[in-house]
């Protein structure tokens, strides 16, 4: 796990920021929102200020966040969104693993193979093993760099099959319209990381779907939360 977060030369204690931004990225809210949900608490904090704790700790609390341990048993599904920022089209490639886990995505400015590529050699890189298969719409562009990248991977290509890739992309887009867009590909790639490692952590897998096994991971993955913004008790 990386360094701990320091707290250092912040007039508030590290537990209201750690608080303010979990509640930024764990719900739809919009800077105001979250705002106003601190006044009804009597904490006085500017929608601005929630800005700068939310970029400056929120990468952060991301890297410091369990990782699921990579596994060749995997099945990696693809796929890429549109998004509009400053009027010009970017893609949001995301892949996501057979529990709906977000493995890895990269904002690019291209819907072609390079883009593709580049995705795959990210997704090696970060899990160290490839899958047992990944699974795709019928994009050709999956198909070229996947022989290029991982040429003895299984690959299934239909639409359809990626469906839960493509559902990976709902409240990514929810949230979007909350915030009414963003402001360059940079700043919406660091957004959607941390936004999606907090969703990995409280989001419980589809195995876990009783009322009690989901009461439990939602209490370990805020003790996990509290160990990675460093206010555990």
């Amino acid at each position: 796990m990386s360094k701990l977060v320091s707290y250092k030369r912040h007039r508030f204690p590290s537990q209201i920021i750690a608080h303010v931004v979990w509640l930024y990225f764990r719900f739809p809210l919009s800077l105001r929102l979250v705002e106003e949900m601190l006044v009804e608490r009597g904490i006085v904090v500017s929608f601005e200020t929630v800005r700068r704790w939310a970029l400056k700790f929120g990468p952060a609390f991301a890297r410091r966040l369990r990782r699921k341990t990579p596994s060749c048993r995997d099945i990696w599904q693809l796929d890429e969104v549109v998004i509009t920022i400053a009027g010009q089209k970017h893609w949001l490639w995301r892949a996501v693993d057979q529990d709906g886990y977000v493995l890895n995505e990269i904002v690019q400015t291209r819907r072609a193979t390079k883009a593709a590529k580049r995705l795959l050699k990210r997704l090696l890189k970060k899990q160290g093993v490839a899958p047992k298969r990944i699974i795709t719409d019928k994009l050709a562009s999956y198909g070229a760099a996947k022989r290029e990248v991982m040429p003895d991977v299984e690959h299934r290509s239909h639409k359809g099959l990626n469906n839960r890739a493509e559902n990976s992309h709902l409240p990514f887009r929810r949230r979007g319209r909350v915030m009414k867009g963003f402001r360059s590909p940079r700043y919406l790639q660091r957004f959607v990381s941390v936004f999606s490692a907090v969703r990995n952590l409280f989001v419980s897998p589809r195995s876990r779907r009783s009322p009690c096994a989901t009461h439990l991971h939602r209490i370990n993955a805020m003790a996990a939360w509290k160990v990675a913004a460093n206010v555990a008790a």
